[in-house]
């Protein structure tokens, strides 16, 4: 057997020292794979996309809620997301060039399977479903996400840290305090059935979004991230301007309103944003963490809510705010660990 004088040469050698020998070499910058097999990026690397992801996610309730006032949801939606990825195209092109679309068919295929799995099901059943649904509620709804993750998880043999448990229990209590107490109005005057009827809806859709997150390292995809970015979305977009059209979903312009369309045009720069930065999380992240902003995108709502259209914040959602951010440091802290302990075991 080899041996090695120090843990330094070791990893220069590329030989893994005994349990025992680990130093700060080692726990300096600690490789990870989870159960999905993906190798997880440094957290310095990772919180950049994250945060992106909580923030500009966390607005697009509120575009989405302006956008279906007076334009036909799919159709919307649809249409948002292939000028979103002509945008997100266009700059890869210039950036990369060209190249930077080499693929096979395989991979192809594989993204556009994963855009109309995870865009088009989810963010169409959304967009239908706010023309009922509350806001609050829909977020509320979505958040329980990070639930079905470790759901999977759990199914696939993997055993997420204590601390990680802890985390997403302790956001969802913080979403429960933060949002039902604002969102219990029935919106456009609907009925209590329609309520239920789409809540379920968008539950159906959230896990559709979990669980194809989930198996994202399945399917082939290109190597380059915002080339898979630019092809789901795009993906997405045809599918939900085909299913639109065949439930009688109809274009007229006269009717569409300045508020409408600047809900539009914001909820495509945060498709072509945002969207890219969540293709990378999922190829280079742990989901639990990656699943995060599923209950810290209600926080920015709230927060947009109260700034921009002058909501009232009550003292309810103040607790719940600061529980929510509360159990974001949990998750991110049980990932971490969970990270060092899989560097530490011996391969």
């Amino acid at each position: 057997m080899v041996q090695c004088l120090t843990t330094k040469k070791c990893i220069t050698d590329g030989i893994r020292p005994e349990k025992k020998d680990l130093g700060p070499y080692w726990h300096a910058s600690p490789v990870a794979t989870d159960v999905r097999g993906v190798t997880e990026a440094p957290i310095r690397t990772i919180m950049g996309p994250l945060i992106m992801l909580w923030i500009i996610w966390g607005s697009t309730y509120m575009g989405i809620a302006l956008m279906v006032k007076s334009m036909q949801p799919l159709l919307g939606s649809g249409s948002r997301f292939i000028t979103a990825s002509l945008v997100l195209g266009t700059i890869v092109v210039l950036v990369k060039g060209p190249s930077a679309f080499q693929m096979t068919r395989a991979q192809f295929r594989g993204a556009a399977f994963m855009g109309v799995s995870i865009l088009g099901v989810s963010i169409g059943i959304l967009s239908l479903a706010q023309r009922f649904v509350p806001s609050g509620i829909a977020a509320l709804i979505v958040s329980v996400m990070p639930l079905w993750i470790i759901f999977f998880r759990l199914r696939a043999g993997d055993r997420p840290s204590r601390l990680t448990y802890l985390g997403v229990g302790v956001g969802l209590m913080g979403l429960v305090l933060m949002l039902i107490p604002g969102g219990t109005t029935p919106v456009n005057g609907a009925s209590t059935t329609q309520v239920a009827i789409w809540s379920i809806a968008i539950a159906c859709g959230s896990f559709s979004w979990a669980f194809f997150s989930y198996r994202s390292t399945r399917y082939q995809q290109p190597k380059e991230p915002l080339t898979t970015a630019v092809i789901e979305l795009a993906a997405a977009g045809v599918f939900l301007v085909i299913v639109g059209a065949v439930i009688g979903e109809r274009w007229d312009f006269r009717v569409i309103t300045q508020q409408s369309w600047a809900g539009w045009g914001y909820l495509v720069l945060a498709s072509a944003t945002a969207y890219g930065a969540f293709v990378w999380l999922l190829n280079n992240a742990p989901m639990s963490l990656v699943a995060t902003y599923a209950y810290v995108n209600p926080v920015v709502a709230v927060i947009l809510g109260l700034v921009i259209l002058n909501e009232s914040i009550t003292s309810d959602v103040i607790i719940g705010l600061s529980i929510v951010v509360g159990g974001v440091v949990l998750v991110v802290n049980g990932e971490r660990r969970t990270r060092l302990r899989l560097a530490e075991q011996p391969q």
